[in-house]
C-alpha cells in the first residue's frame, strides 16, 4: 500500500500589516502619556505675567480683563484673544501679547493719552483721556499744560466729543488753555467757553475746535485780552479798548 505524504501545517505569522498597527497604536499612546504629563507639570503653566506702558489702568483691571492667571495653561493663550479683550477697556487703545516659553507672557500696552483734568465729586482731582474716561491722577502726577473741565456732567456726550478733540490737536497749541466750560445753544449744542491763561475768553464749538484753533493762538500772540469768538464767523475784541484808557487817563488827571 502506498505511503500518503501529509502535507505540513504552517505555522501562522503575524502579517508585516498588523505588526506595523500595534506599533502605531503604542507609539500613539506614549505620545498622550508624554502629552498628560507634560500638560500636568510646572512647564505648561504660566509662570509670568508682564505689563508694560500701563500708567492708569491697574494690574489688577488688567489681569480681569485678559483673564490670564498665574498657573494658568500657557498652550491655551490666545495672543488676540487677550489683545481683544484689553482693548476693551476705556483706558486701553492698543495691547501686544508676547509669549516666551516657558510660562512667560508680556503684554504691551498704549493707553489713550490724558488730554484734560476734572474734579470729582469727593473733590480728587482726575485725568480725563481722549476716550472719554476719568482715571485718579494720585500715582501719575500732574500735567500743568491740560486744561480743567468744569461744570461737564458724566453722561455728557459732547465731553466724549471734546476729549477727542483735544487729543487730534497738538499740545503747543492746547497749551494755554486752562479751563473749558459747557455753554451750549440750540444753534450750537455743542458750544464751549475756554479760558486761557493768558486772560482771554473764547467761544466756539467742539466740532469747530481743531480748525479754529490755529487762529486762536494767532490772536493770543498778538493781541491784547480780550474776547475771541470761533463760531461760523472769527472775531475778537478787546477787554479794554483806547477810548476807555483815554477816559481813565482823563479821570486821573482830574
Amino acid at each position: 500500500m502506498p505511503k500518503t505524504r501529509i502535507p505540513l501545517l504552517k505555522e501562522d505569522k503575524p502579517s508585516k500589516r498588523m505588526s506595523r498597527k500595534i506599533t502605531i497604536i503604542l507609539l500613539l499612546l506614549f505620545i498622550a502619556l508624554l502629552a498628560v504629563i507634560f500638560f500636568r507639570s510646572s512647564v505648561s503653566k504660566i509662570t509670568a505675567i508682564n505689563f508694560q506702558g500701563d500708567k492708569y489702568t491697574s494690574r489688577e483691571e488688567l489681569l480681569a480683563a485678559s483673564g490670564l492667571t498665574i498657573g494658568g495653561q500657557f498652550f491655551a493663550v490666545s495672543g488676540d484673544s487677550v489683545e481683544s479683550a484689553l482693548t476693551g477697556l476705556k483706558t486701553v487703545q492698543e495691547a501686544a501679547v508676547d509669549k516666551k516659553f516657558p510660562g512667560v507672557i508680556n503684554i504691551s500696552i498704549k493707553e489713550f493719552p490724558a488730554v484734560a483734568y476734572e474734579l470729582d465729586e469727593a473733590g480728587s482731582l482726575e485725568a480725563i483721556l481722549s476716550s472719554g474716561a476719568a482715571v485718579s491722577v494720585k500715582d501719575t502726577g500732574i500735567a500743568v499744560e491740560k486744561p480743567i473741565l468744569t461744570n461737564w456732567k458724566a453722561d455728557d456726550p459732547y465731553k466724549t466729543k471734546l476729549c477727542q478733540a483735544l487729543a487730534d490737536i497738538p499740545n503747543e497749541l492746547t497749551s494755554d488753555i486752562s479751563e473749558i466750560v459747557p455753554s451750549p445753544t440750540l444753534s450750537f449744542p455743542d458750544r464751549i467757553k475756554l479760558y486761557t491763561r493768558s486772560r482771554f475768553e473764547v467761544i466756539t464749538a467742539i466740532s469747530l475746535l481743531k480748525d479754529k484753533v490755529e487762529y486762536l493762538n494767532q490772536v493770543i500772540e498778538n493781541e491784547q485780552p480780550g474776547l475771541i469768538k470761533m463760531l461760523e464767523a472769527d472775531s475778537y475784541v478787546p477787554f479794554h479798548t483806547e477810548a476807555e484808557d483815554s477816559g481813565e487817563d482823563a479821570d486821573t488827571q482830574e
